[in-house]
């Protein structure tokens, strides 16, 4: 089986749809369709059932997909350590990074890296911390970007810390919270950040929120407490700084009683041995120290 027939079974099998595929392959239909054809002579057996619905590996599909799987993905490693031995940084470099930081400070750092390293591609997933180092452990990226604590036992170097502000439009000190009506605002994360949260808010109150509010996505919440219909706890990293509304510091001097959110990379040894993720560790720990250290701002 030649690379280009292992790509085709490959995309074949994650998109189910001859269509999809074709796109992602930069193909036409009946192009794809005939490779298809050839691919399965030579197997001598079909590999894929056909219908409406799209396309089903059928069990010996399954066996060579796998196959075409494994194929791919060593020759990727060995394209890799070809690729480390140059002095040109190309090659794929497979970045798994926590949600909140991807959708706000990694496009900067990305932008350098590409500007830097044109030959260089990039695949990013984006998702909750736990779901980056699951991502690690099961060789789907070589580098990660976590926030909080994390149970990481390879390589792990602290970028920076946000603090955290209670964001509201009408609360204006934390001795208000106890008064007020007006709900709490709160988006779903892993539950490390919301145990944080859970953790400070008994620390500093003696009773529960009021009113609450769970909201899908950080972005939401942030937009609902900017549009006045409640109050919200955000790092730093999300606000300008320009936003109207009042924001409420959560660090202080008392370290048991300050919230705060730390943001990591982590890796295998081995991956920042490759030359593409040895150029984005670089630019990234740049960045990083440029950083306004929102922790001194008290």
């Amino acid at each position: 089986m030649t690379t280009s027939e292992a790509q085709i079974l490959k995309i074949l099998a994650e998109e189910g749809n001859m269509r999809k595929a074709a796109e992602r392959l930069f193909l036409s239909q009946p192009a794809l369709s005939q490779r298809l054809q050839s691919i399965e002579k030579d197997w001598g057996t079909q590999l894929f059932l056909r219908s409406q619905k799209g396309l089903t590996p059928t069990p010996s599909g399954e066996l060579v997909i796998q196959y075409a799987n494994e194929m791919a993905t060593r020759r990727e490693e060995v394209y890799e350590q070809l690729q480390s031995l140059t002095q040109k940084v190309h090659g794929t470099l497979k970045i798994a990074c926590a949600s909140i930081v991807g959708h706000t400070w990694l496009p900067q750092v990305l932008k350098e890296f590409v500007q830097k390293y044109p030959d260089a591609k990039i695949s990013l997933m984006t998702g909750w911390s736990s779901e980056i180092v699951k991502a690690l452990y099961d060789g789907e990226a070589h580098i990660g970007i976590v926030r909080g604590h994390s149970d990481w036992k390879g390589r792990k170097t602290h970028l920076f810390r946000d603090t955290m502000y209670l964001v509201d439009k009408e609360i204006k000190s934390l001795d208000e919270v106890f008064e007020t009506e007006r709900p709490f605002i709160q988006f779903k994360s892993d539950s490390n950040y919301y145990q944080e949260i859970q953790q400070w808010w008994q620390r500093q109150f003696s009773s529960s929120p009021k009113h609450q509010i769970t909201v899908d996505q950080i972005e939401t919440c942030k937009q609902m407490a900017l549009n006045g219909i409640g109050y919200a706890i955000l790092p730093s990293i999300t606000l300008t700084g320009e936003e109207d509304v009042n924001r409420i510091n959560l660090v202080s001097d008392d370290e048991k009683f300050a919230l705060t959110r730390d943001t990591w990379l982590i890796g295998y040894d081995s991956s920042f041995e490759l030359r593409q993720v040895a150029a984005f560790v670089e630019i990234v720990q740049q960045h990083a120290e440029c950083l306004y250290d929102y922790s001194k701002n008290k």
